[in-house]
Parts: C-alpha cells; structure tokens; sequence
C-alpha cells in the first residue's frame, strides 16, 4: 500500500457516531421548597404553575423531626416534572438566567447535573407580585442513553454495562453542543 493511500484510510469517517451512544435528557425536576404547609406553600405552588405551566405536587416529610417542628407526611414544598420538548425548552429558559454557564461541580459521577436559579421573576414572563413574593427554586436534570429501560423493566431486567453509562466529560459536551453551555471549572 502506498504512503498516500494509508493517510486516506486512517481519515475520520464523516458519518455520526452511534444514536445509541448519544446521551438524552430522561427528565427535570423543578424544586421548590418552603418547610412549612399553609399559604407560603400554596403561593409557591402558583409559582411554579406559572413557570412551568404543569401543576405541581406536594413534597412531603418523610420523618418526624421535633425540634424543626416537622410530623411526618407534612407537606413541605412541591416540584413539578418535566419531560421531553418541555423539558428542554424550560432548561433552555433557565441557562439563559444563567447565563449558558454552569459549575463543574454540578455535574455528578453519573452525568446528572443540578443548579440552582435564586429568583422566580428572572424566567420571561414573569412579574413580580406582592401578594406572592420571590421564590427560587433547584432544577435537577436526569441524563440517560437510549437502553437504559432495560434496568427498570419488569420482565427480562436486566444490568447495564459500565461501558454504556455516562460520565460527566459527556455531559459537558452534551450541553455544549445542544445549549452552548460553558461548563466552568
């Protein structure tokens, strides 16, 4: 073979790396959390409808902790599940607060990353009212890759290899690529 025809076979191939590989967002959870029942918890509520244009559900206390003054199964805030189109239009809204910037340390072992955003009124759209006050709220994204239902099925479940899951060098690549996210060290 000759010296020119080996340079044009170790050439990159032009055709996408497997769809299977690529990763995906499986869901956003929008938090908010306000440690009491009552009116603060029903205005939160009316924030977060109005942010994410789902209704939310309660969060509840999952012990009893008497010096906060917490029972179990108290309500203490309430979170709303994002997914498909939805989900990546809200985390597009919310780098935008951000500034398409987000800390390393967000961005766990197993790719999922989380931040926080300190002012519901930052979102578009959204006015300030003195009746309902400032809430911020923590957005937690779940990545996956396609198969990995496989673990959560019932029948014929099984393991993932480690080789098939994503790591956070992924995941930062990932939101370069599809939000032009800067992931800051």
């Amino acid at each position: 073979m000759s010296p020119e025809r080996k340079k044009k076979s170790r050439k990159k191939s032009t055709v996408p790396q497997n769809p299977i590989r690529t990763p995906r967002i499986a869901k956003i959870t929008v938090n908010i959390g306000v440690g009491e029942a009552g009116e603060k918890l029903k205005k939160a509520e009316t924030v977060l409808q109005g942010v994410t244009g789902q209704k939310p559900v309660q969060t509840l206390s999952k012990s009893t902790i008497k010096d906060w003054g917490i029972r179990e199964l108290m309500p203490l805030g309430c979170k709303v599940t994002l997914r498909n189109k939805a989900a990546e239009k809200f985390l597009s809204d919310a780098f935008k607060i951000r500034e398409n910037r987000l800390a390393a340390y967000s961005i766990d072992d197993q790719g999922n990353f989380s931040f926080g955003v300190p002012d519901h009124t930052l979102f578009e759209g959204q006015k300030y009212d003195p009746n309902v006050g400032i809430f911020g709220m923590d957005i937690c994204v779940t990545m996956t890759r396609a198969g990995y239902r496989i673990k959560d099925r019932r029948i014929n479940q099984r393991k993932i290899p480690s080789r098939h899951f994503i790591t956070g060098e992924e995941t930062a690549k990932f939101l370069a690529d599809k939000f032009k996210v800067e992931v800051v060290e």
